[in-house]
């Protein structure tokens, strides 16, 4: 079989599958009709018509959006075989200009077919050659109507600038049930798009064959703030920054705004924000009538730094984590820490498994501790799709205290104020948690719906590190005195005192090659170190 069959082959498969989908899709219509009555001419016993109607509905759109998915498949297919014809048919270029003539001519042509722009035409050429060359796995899962046609696109987007390698191990991590190191929590197509980007841009940030540290310094060059104007008298201002300065720009302005909501404020956090930020930015004493008033305290951000023991060694450049904003430079992360940010809290991970082992902390209120930690367990809200960052996220009981739960963290979750409210006056229920794991939700209509998971994996570890004694020459531990509450739960990493107060971080550029390491990992970081299961 020659290519030119092996494709049509293919593109053949590709539409009987659209058809099934619409056979299927049929067969939801009057089927309802059909149930609603027994043998007698009356309703069946225990039948509820309504609920299978609803039921009916679910099931058709859930297919429907496999259909959809199914016809991306086939219009990737149906697009880069065309474009491989037409470059057949074409006779050969005997310039980069004629080159160049013939590539628009056959863009204007798939563009005037779809009726969509050139651009998107071309965008579209562009998406089926890596999805029909490159990620295999992709366009299966695409025509199995596993994942949608926005989560092919964002597998295309962040594989743009890897290797071949590097491409297949992405689409691997997020499509493979098998890899080595798969994704946790649900399949990447039952995460809404903006969530899946996010943990494969996080991934891709892990693994890029370029050192974050590196693409950081040649991207810092490019900070930039653009204006744009837009409809109705009003203009959109953005910012190009480093992340530890956006991100510290943008929870000050939350402190802020969130300080001075009240009863008698009738702005929304969104717009007290926008006008904080115009009011600092003016030097002026507000807008809109109800500016922001002076003397108002502006609460400190509390945001979590997620950083591999080794990393803020400086013994090797892997990402950091900063909550709500993604992978960071290592160095950038061990400067906020040296600089004594108190609004930075600090979260060591295993070099052996990727799990968190501590959280830095100034206090040790159970409250405050726990409330950490389900920041860190679930890094927004867990309701799916939702995004809202944990810092406006309310603590929550799953199994109410009334009911007899307790106040464990598989029994906590931090639903956004929506989705709290989505529980208490609905029938919509959070389901069980773990201490590593979010509650997933389940609907009325009975559907189960999993929390995303955060992709916790083992850091690197240099094998070329001389091995010494960290521990040599750390003093007794500081006398924590008595504990602030009696219901305060067993200390999970007790020992971590010996190690972090102890230890003089190093700067980004500091040499480490004759730092003290310990003889084995197991015995810098004992099992008594671990988390246990709540």
């Amino acid at each position: 079989m020659d290519s030119s069959t092996a494709w049509s082959a293919e593109s053949s498969e590709a539409m009987a599958a659209v058809a099934e989908s619409t056979a299927v899709l049929a067969s939801y219509f009057g089927s309802g009709a059909e149930r609603a009555e027994g043998p007698d001419g009356g309703l069946p016993p225990g039948a509820d018509p309504l609920r299978e109607l609803a039921d009916d509905c679910l099931d058709a759109l859930a297919e429907l959006a496999r259909q959809e998915a199914r016809t991306a498949a086939l219009k990737v297919r149906l697009t880069a075989e065309y474009l491989r014809a037409a470059n057949a048919l074409a006779p050969p270029a005997d310039s980069p200009q004629e080159s160049t003539a013939q590539e628009m001519a056959i863009i204007a042509e798939l563009a005037c077919v779809l009726t969509v722009t050139e651009r998107t035409a071309g965008a579209l050429i562009s998406d089926a050659l890596a999805l029909t060359t490159a990620l295999p796995l992709t366009l299966a899962a695409l025509h199995a109507g596993t994942i949608s046609w926005q989560h092919a696109r964002i597998v295309v987007d962040e594989t743009s600038g890897l290797d071949p390698a590097g491409s297949a191990a992405l689409e691997a991590h997020f499509l493979d049930p098998d890899a080595p190191l798969p994704a946790r929590g649900c399949p990447a197509g039952e995460l809404v798009p903006s969530r899946f980007r996010a943990k494969a841009r996080t991934w891709r940030e892990r693994h890029h064959p370029v050192s974050i540290e590196t693409r950081h310094s040649r991207c810092a060059v490019d900070r930039r703030v653009e204006y744009q104007p837009d409809r109705d008298g009003m203009a959109w201002l953005s910012a190009y920054l480093p992340a530890d300065t956006a991100a510290g720009i943008w929870d000050r302005t939350t402190a802020a705004a969130r300080a001075l909501q009240g009863p008698d404020e009738p702005r929304t956090l969104t717009q007290l924000r926008a006008d904080t930020a115009a009011t600092w930015l003016l030097g002026g004493t507000g807008s809109g009538g109800t500016g922001v008033a002076a003397g108002v305290p502006s609460p400190r951000a509390q945001v979590l730094i997620t950083v591999p023991v080794l990393a803020l060694l400086g013994a090797t450049d892997e990402p950091a984590m900063l909550d709500g904003h993604g992978p960071i430079p290592p160095s950038m992360a061990r400067r906020l820490i040296a600089d004594g940010a108190d609004s930075f809290h600090r979260v060591l991970i295993d070099p052996r498994d990727g799990a968190p082992l501590e959280i830095g902390r100034t206090s040790y209120r159970l409250t405050q501790a726990q409330r950490r930690w389900l920041r860190l367990r679930d890094g927004k809200c867990p309701f799916p799709g939702c995004s809202n960052p944990s810092l406006d996220n309310d603590a929550d009981h799953l199994l109410a205290w009334a009911d007899g739960g307790t106040t464990g963290i598989s029994n906590l979750g931090q639903p956004c104020p929506k989705h709290h409210h989505l529980k208490h006056s609905t029938a919509w229920t959070p389901t069980s948690a773990g201490k590593n794991s979010p509650p997933g939700w389940t609907s009325p209509a009975g559907r189960h719906y999993p929390s995303e998971h955060q992709d916790w994996e083992p850091p690197h570890q240099p094998d070329d590190i001389e091995i010494g004694d960290l521990r040599a020459g750390l003093g007794p531990p500081a006398d924590p005195g008595p504990h602030p509450e009696p219901e305060l739960p067993p200390d999970p990493f007790p020992e971590w005192h010996l190690f972090t107060p102890g230890h003089e971080y190093l700067a980004a550029d500091a040499d480490v090659d004759h730092q003290p390491w310990p003889d084995a990992l197991d015995d810098f970081l004992p099992e008594a170190l671990l988390l246990q299961g709540a």
